[in-house]
């Protein structure tokens, strides 16, 4: 005789590591990230070596997000109306030209430095982000079209994961291989594993380009994704709340010369530095992989930006190491939990045909943080101190999570499993 009772569904945290093209697609993306985040470090500190200037170090992050900015909107446009895998080879390939440059000038017997100062390091920082420009959007677009729809969250979670093991290893080991047998090893080891990368997407299967609507012209089809995202308030709302935050919290930027002049560690505990968020990001994706924070997900992500914003204030009054390490770590795991939320919302907000579109609007939001935030670091660091200009960057992240929190209710109430 049936009682009416239907058991729960078994929760299977390793679900979507079980679809073969999802498996090469992550390990490509581990890769690229490894090479990515490299030679994020390795410029970092070079740049420093050469000017000792923070406001150097922030004109790196300028020099990528203007390019970045200025091309998003079209790279989303790419994505939605030309084939995903080939605009990933191409622009992956572009990355490891600029990145050839980057070794050339390196060579001391050439001259390039000396002759021209550090402004053709700024050249290839902006092809580098016109090469992500366009590879943003096209990656996040393929994914969803790897996996079913029910799988979102699980494949949200191991993304962030792999990307942050790879955010780990790869300042980790930039910074030794910097440190212990120089630059142009460093940049040789980043062309290696580009390589490997675009080998291993090669295995990917190809999958259609999804089909829009007729008669669009390009102007119609570079604002829809804006105009989908104003008008929907998870979506902007979260965009938002990650974008400011990271504008005024992120004190990576600032990372070599905490690691030179107040922590004293050089280019070998940079790396550990840069890591240590990263070691974070990744506890905290294995906690939400086994329980993911569904029903009360605006709320998890508003603890998450505060948590953060805490973080960045502590880490700036520190002057030890690893303490330092420990309070970086701890600032991982809070703003992971905002990222696989706002991750997860757009994969199941946005429809396949606009998915490139809604990416880049994201690529402006997130990335321009990012990069704008690294320049408004630097000038920051330069007209208040090193120290008071993070404090501050912690202290208005506190306030944007309140003003969001205020304004964006549906944002606050967002529950992923009635979405789902």
């Amino acid at each position: 005789m049936s009682t009416g009772y239907t058991p729960p569904i078994k929760h299977d945290a390793y679900a979507v590591l079980k679809v073969g093209d999802f498996r090469l697609f992550l390990t490509f993306r581990f890769f690229t990230t490894i090479a990515f985040q490299m030679q994020g470090l390795i410029v970092g500190w070079q740049m420093y070596e050469l000017t000792k200037d923070p406001l150097a170090l922030g004109l790196i992050g300028l020099a990528e997000a203007l390019p970045n900015i200025a091309i998003a909107l079209f790279a989303g446009h790419a994505a939605d109306r030309y084939n995903r895998k080939r605009i990933i080879v191409l622009f992956t390939f572009l990355f490891l030209v600029g990145t050839t440059l980057l070794f050339l000038f390196s060579i001391k017997p050439l001259g390039i430095i000396t002759t021209f100062g550090v402004f053709p390091i700024y050249l290839v920082v902006m092809i580098s982000g016109i090469s992500r420009a366009f590879l943003y959007p096209s990656i996040i677009a393929l994914m969803s079209q790897l996996i079913p729809r029910h799988l979102y969250t699980n494949a949200s979670t191991w993304n962030s994961t792999m990307w942050h093991i790879a955010a780990i290893t790869g300042p980790a080991l930039g910074g030794l291989i910097y440190g212990f047998f120089g630059v142009r090893a460093a940049y040789i080891s980043v062309l290696f594993f580009l390589l490997v990368a675009v080998t291993l997407l090669g295995f990917v299967k190809n999958r259609p380009v999804p089909q829009s609507e007729a008669g669009e012209t390009l102007y119609q089809r570079l604002s829809s994704g804006l105009k989908f995202v104003y008008k929907n308030q998870v979506l902007f709302g979260s965009m938002s709340l990650d974008m400011f935050a990271v504008l005024f919290g992120g004190a990576v930027a600032m990372l070599p010369i905490f690691a030179a002049e107040v922590l004293m560690v050089g280019p070998q505990g940079l790396g550990f530095l840069r890591a240590a968020p990263m070691v974070g990001a990744v506890a905290m994706s294995l906690v939400i992989a086994h329980k993911p924070p569904m029903v009360h997900a605006g709320r998890y992500m508003m603890i998450g930006v505060a948590g953060f914003g805490l973080c960045i204030i502590c880490f700036a009054l520190s002057r030890n190491f690893y303490l330092s390490l420990g309070i970086l770590m701890l600032s991982g795991m809070f703003d992971n939990i905002s990222v696989i939320i706002r991750s997860t919302a757009m994969q199941l907000l946005t429809p396949d045909e606009m998915r490139g579109r809604v990416a880049s609007v994201n690529a402006i939001f997130i990335g321009s943080s990012n990069e704008i935030g690294s320049f408004e670091s630097g000038l920051a660091a330069k007209l208040l101190g090193l120290i008071p200009s993070v404090i501050f960057g912690g202290i208005m992240t506190l306030g944007i999570v309140g003003f969001t929190s205020r304004f964006a209710p549906k944002l606050r109430r967002l529950n992923l499993r009635e979405m789902g």
